[in-house]
């Protein structure tokens, strides 16, 4: 019914798109840990 080559071609752009997400969330968190610092903390102010 479905060539094996569409399986493997299909996990690999799996594979391909996780790495991407991957890379993008850690560059995300990456951003927003690198800017807490730079905002004033709620309680600073009491």
């Amino acid at each position: 019914m479905s060539d094996p080559n569409d399986k493997a071609s299909r996990e690999e752009r799996l594979a391909a798109k996780l790495r991407e997400n991957l890379r993008r969330r850690k560059a995300q968190s990456r951003d927003l840990r690198d800017s807490d610092g730079a905002l004033p903390k709620p309680d600073a102010d009491r």
